[in-house]
């Protein structure tokens, strides 16, 4: 297959920072008709952008709804590059599994929503259990899933205490030590994460990721 053309990877990033997704989807249809690498498309054009947008929201010189409508866009192209890899039989990199999901009580899933679609174009695999998630629920999908990384996301402080007893639970079921457990979260900091014994704490997705890969010894 072809290495992803400069002006594909130009137009597919500008789609992305536009927070464009039908153009993004336009592009990468147009890139995988021409015969361009789905893994080139990925690793050239989505994966790069996202670093940077996510440097840029760490900045504050973009601002979360912008973050959100690119994340859209690149989920949409990412779908269809997934498709044409599963049909190839070619499969992406993948440096690790994270189940993530917002903690039981908390229905807020914006920032999850985030870190799990910027992780997946990152080259890991992501297992989102959605929001309202019980500690029980985390339990069982890291034991059926076997994930390297179990995150947890909080944005109300009374429901903070749920990632507090997810750890503690695992602890319980002599599962804690398989399993690097991290927290994030408008409720959430440094602070927190050191008192519940998490193995690391993100305050925003672009941390989330470098946080991943360090866990995982990508980086």
């Amino acid at each position: 297959m072809a290495t992803i053309a400069k002006d594909i990877h130009a137009e597919l990033g500008e789609a992305l920072r536009e927070g464009n997704a039908e153009r993004a989807e336009e592009v990468t249809r147009r890139a995988l008709e021409e015969g361009v690498d789905p893994l080139d498309v990925i690793q050239q054009a989505i994966v790069p952008t996202l670093t940077e947008l996510g440097q840029e929201f760490q900045d504050y010189k973009i601002f979360l709804p912008g973050l959100m409508l690119a994340s859209e866009a690149a989920k949409r192209s990412s779908a269809l590059l997934d498709k044409a890899l599963s049909e190839t039989g070619k499969q992406a990199i993948v440096l690790g599994t994270v189940v993530i999901g917002t903690i039981q009580h908390d229905v807020h899933d914006i920032g999850k929503n985030l870190v799990s679609t910027i992780l997946n174009a990152h080259g890991f695999k992501v297992i989102d259990l959605g929001r309202d998630v019980a500690p029980s629920a985390f339990l069982e999908a890291a034991t059926r899933e076997g994930p390297d990384i179990v995150a947890m996301s909080s944005l109300m402080t009374t429901t903070r205490p749920g990632q507090r007893n997810t750890i503690a639970l695992f602890a319980e079921a002599g599962e804690r030590e398989k399993f690097k457990m991290i927290v994030g979260g408008g409720s959430t900091d440094q602070r927190w994460a050191d008192e519940i014994g998490a193995d690391g704490y993100a305050p925003d997705p672009g941390s989330a990721v470098h946080l991943c890969k360090k866990l995982v010894g990508a980086q």
